[in-house]
């Protein structure tokens, strides 16, 4: 254990002086005690309007309320903002808020059309925290490449976690000792509805709507509904929400799966030197994806309060996305054709030389000009859930208790079902020739074949893929306990105090892998019909995707060639079959266990014009991480099953203590002028397949991901000053600085390695990416403002992050300039709002062995209720109004990675208050 004084020791202890110091300069001789001499901090704020207002006023009013009072650095969305927005996940309630960054996507996938993951001020969203009600939540993903490789983190999937949940959001950007660890850069804290909170004995409330998709060109119902009573005394009530959401999503896009360098050694390289190590792109494909999308669920809370003392509450939820998807991917490949011998006519280089942005190949059948790669997911799905049992126990005047215990899962699954149908190239094969050209970023590349019919099903050969299995599941029980005791000694107005202790488990079971399935005759019987359906024709019409009229299978024939596949194979020769155990992938594999247990105290400090607190955390982290690796002639119990070669396993255990100081000082300059300090020291643990041996392989690109099971937790020392001035009612001007020095920050490294390819049964070279610590500093600026001017308002925000490894390098998720402009009108019957988020160019992470950086982008969304009397409102909300195209490069953006369009949705809703 390291107990040597930090530099965030030191600043904390600094703090501490400087406010103890106020503090004795601002203390008056003792007076009689009385009403008069009440430290400033415990009364309401003679400054803040007590007339009730409600509606977006109302909502902007209890927030900055909450903010003003509030000792550390916080943001806070209540009730009516996110029931006024078009708001269909938290993460779109909070992404105006300065310093939140939203993505669409939590990996590789690339964006869709609503918000997914949130970051705080430039950085990974594996370092946000997201809390339910103070305690952790499990999630899970149903995109198949997040269920492994390196994509598995820690941050929280808020597509599971609709807006008509909350009653208030918490953004926490400087840390407390009373909060858990594990947030390193914030934590976004969910409060939901209790019964006894509210006003009446009875609440009812039911939303119908319905959603339309202008892409996918489909309409769907949306229902939510909330019941709450409790017995006229305030000592009993019960609460019900359920909520059930169908969309079809449609997205086009145009995916570069991958670069590779082309070898020096290549008739191409031969016949043109300057082709040598250039970088060449892997795949190019057009990518339709389908999906229909289905949120339901509910949560409840049950609470009693025996006596004024005494609270307990017993509440749960449930949330599940069923996500049955079709992706089709017409995908031509240069790297095929090179590594095939073909000789390029012609060639244009990058402008630094380092990479291949145009070239021609001639007509011939020795090699793969192009592939339909037709996938099905039937099973996709997410979940999240929670049973959480919690109390509040005054036990003295001095004396307040609280308690938590509970357990939360999350699981996401994905099995794929898919046909690979195209040129092989060799004997038999329709000849093609192929050219593309990048357009940098400014649009979809050219792509085009030659030589003979593409659009004809005749002319491809084909292959199968049976549907690799896979399910991860994120499991965690928890205690906490927590107890204040009040003291009013001078400035010390209280001691916090408490423990926590966690037990948390994520795995992926047994990755069951997909594979051509060349030996089995069953299959060769059934090959679906091609019945002439297409590409839609405006595929790509907002980014210039070329290639219409392309053939596709429908969802219906593959799901019915997958029965075909996987009936038992009567060969029994056959290169393999799909038996479980043999086409276990061990290499995907990951299993990570952890025990954590914390304890902190902390002082509530105070006088008449100042208040803060202060407080250390100390946290013991416990890790096991499952080792599995290939076996050697000196190694015992192997396991000899897998078709993908023989390997042992074993489990790696590791653990470490943290000791957290914070403090956090509020001065009230003047009645309107808060200025606020903050120091801390944070972590946050690495990602769970960062800390597995699973390497996860490409066989067709020849890269992969590992993971390093001696990985430290990501170490941060922050500091932040910020000023804020409430110069008129509801109004407000903040201006801040934040800075966080890491000392082992996560990032990603390279290496070679010779692995078994499943595609053509030998073991080949892979470039391997390798997680690594390493040190990084982020630093920036946040600027915000709010102000209503009659019925209208105006809401603007800026932030500036940046964020270098101490290599040079980029941080993960750091956008370095984000702002939100918002405006709205309201009056008593009508209420309308346009609000457009906008964030620079940012690393979103890793695929497919390349980093995937997500483009500069803006988001256009409106809404406009009309209240036809006190029970019924009808609202028209819009998402992604000005239908932005989401683009993504690797290295440069000479090296184009994605374009996607998912069109804009709308949202008609009749809300009923009973």
């Amino acid at each position: 254990m390291n107990l040597q004084l930090t530099p965030i020791a030191s600043a904390v202890a600094l703090a501490l002086m400087s406010t103890l110091t106020v503090a004795q300069a601002q203390q008056a001789p003792a007076a009689p005690a009385d009403a008069a001499s009440a430290p400033a901090a415990k009364k309401p704020d003679a400054n803040l309007e007590t007339v009730t207002i409600t509606g977006i006023r109302g909502s902007r009013q209890q927030s900055l309320n909450q903010k003003r009072n509030a000792d550390s650095i916080v943001d806070v969305v209540t009730a009516e903002d996110v029931g006024k927005m078009p708001d269909k996940n938290v993460a779109d309630a909070i992404q105006r808020i300065p310093g939140v960054n939203t993505a669409s996507s939590a990996g590789g996938e690339g964006g869709f059309d609503e918000n997914d993951r949130v970051s705080i001020r430039g950085t990974s969203p594996s370092l946000t925290q997201t809390l339910i009600n103070g305690h952790s939540v499990s999630t899970g993903d149903w995109f198949v490449l997040n269920l492994f490789g390196t994509t598995v983190g820690r941050s929280a999937s808020y597509s599971l976690l609709p807006s008509e949940l909350v009653d208030k959001v918490t953004v926490h950007k400087s840390a407390t000792a009373d909060l858990p660890e594990g947030g390193a850069v914030g934590d976004v804290n969910i409060e939901t509805r209790h019964p006894l909170d509210f006003k009446k004995t009875f609440t009812g409330e039911v939303s119908l709507g319905g959603a339309y998709s202008d892409l996918a060109k489909k309409g769907d119902p949306q229902f939510s509904a909330l019941w709450s009573f409790k017995n006229e005394d305030s000592t009993a009530g019960a609460l019900l929400q359920v909520f059930s959401e169908t969309r079809h999503l449609r997205r086009d896009g145009q995916e570069v799966l991958g670069y590779f360098a082309i070898s020096p050694t290549s008739a191409a390289a031969v016949a043109n030197p300057a082709l040598a190590n250039v970088q060449a792109p892997s795949l190019i494909g057009n990518s339709l994806f389908e999906q229909e999308r289905v949120r339901e669920g509910g949560a409840f809370e049950v609470q009693f309060k025996p006596s004024s003392d005494l609270t307990f509450g017993l509440n749960g939820l449930y949330s599940r996305v069923n996500a049955k998807n079709m992706n089709t991917n017409f995908m031509v490949s240069p790297k095929w054709l090179i590594e095939g011998g073909v000789v390029p006519t012609s060639t244009t280089l990058s402008a630094d030389g380092k990479t291949l942005v145009a070239a021609t190949f001639p007509v011939n059948s020795t090699a793969n000009s192009f592939i339909n790669d037709s996938g099905i997911r039937p099973g996709a799905k997410q979940e999240s859930s929670y049973l959480n049992l919690d109390g509040k126990w005054r036990a003295s005047d001095q004396l307040l208790v609280t308690g938590q215990i509970g357990t939360t899962r999350g699981v996401g699954q994905s099995q794929e079902f898919a046909s690979e149908v195209g040129n092989v190239g060799g004997a038999g094969a329709t000849p093609f020739g192929m050219s593309y050209a990048f357009n940098g970023m400014n649009s979809a590349a050219n792509v085009a074949l030659t030589g003979n019919d593409y659009t004809k099903y005749s002319n491809a050969v084909w292959n199968w893929n049976y549907g690799a299995l896979v399910k991860s599941v994120d499991t965690e029980h928890y205690a906490q306990a927590d107890g204040e005791w009040s003291l009013d000694k001078g400035v010390l107005e209280s001691v916090k105090f408490g423990a926590r202790f966690t037990d948390h488990h994520r795995d992926n079971g047994q990755f069951i892998a997909s594979g051509p399935n060349w030996a089995n005759p069953n299959v060769g019987t059934s090959v679906p019909t091609w019945s002439g359906g297409s590409y839609p024709s405006d595929f790509g019409s907002s980014f210039g995707a070329p290639l219409p009229g392309i053939w596709r299978l429908t969802y219906e024939d593959i799901a019915k060639w997958a029965t075909v596949s996987t009936q038992a194979n009567p060969n029994p020769n056959a290169v393999f079959n799909y038996d479980a155990a043999q086409r276990h992938q061990w290499t995907n594999d990951f299993n990570v266990q952890e025990k954590t247990s914390a304890a902190y105290v902390m002082a509530n400090l105070g006088g008449s014009q100042w208040s803060g607190n202060a407080g250390v955390r100390l946290v013991r982290t416990q890790q096991s991480s499952l080792i599995l690796r290939n076996a050697t002639s000196n190694d015992t119990n192997v396991d000899n099953s897998s078709l993908f070669g023989p390997f042992v396993s074993n489990w790696v255990d590791r653990s470490y203590t943290d000791i957290l100081p914070s403090a956090n000082v509020k001065l009230k300059v003047t009645k309107d002028l808060v200025l606020r300090a903050s120091a801390a020291r944070t972590m946050a643990r690495p990602d769970y397949t960062a800390l597995s041996s699973a390497t996860v392989l490409n066989d067709q690109l020849n890269s992969g991901s590992s993971g390093n099971p001696d990985l430290n937790p990501i170490r941060s020392n922050n500091l932040d000053v910020m000023g804020e001035w409430y110069f008129a009612p509801r109004s407000i001007l903040s201006a801040g600085l934040f800075y966080q020095k890491y000392s082992s920050f996560v990032t990603y490294g390279r290496s070679t390695g010779t692995y078994f390819s499943d595609l053509h049964k030998q073991y080949e070279q892979y470039v391997i990416v390798n997680p690594l610590n390493i040190g990084a500093k982020n630093k920036g600026v946040e600027l915000g403002y709010q102000q209503p001017f009659g019925p209208f308002g105006l809401n603007a925000n800026y932030t500036y992050a940046d964020g270098k490894t101490d290599d040079g390098g980029e941080m993960a998720g750091n956008s370095r300039n984000t702002y939100n402009l918002e405006g709205y009108f309201e009056n008593d019957t009508l209420s309308a709002r346009v609000a457009y988020t906008y964030r620079s160019a940012f690393l979103a992470g890793l695929d497919r062995s390349s980093q995937l950086h997500g483009d500069e982008v803006g988001t256009l969304a409106a809404s406009v209720n009309y209240k036809i009397n006190d029970s019924v409102t009808v609202s028209l909300d819009g998402l992604n109004l000005n239908n932005p195209t989401l683009k993504y490069y690797a290295d440069t953006k000479e090296q184009p990675r994605a374009f996607y369009s998912n069109g804009r949705q709308y949202y008609l809703t009749l809300h009923f208050k009973l």
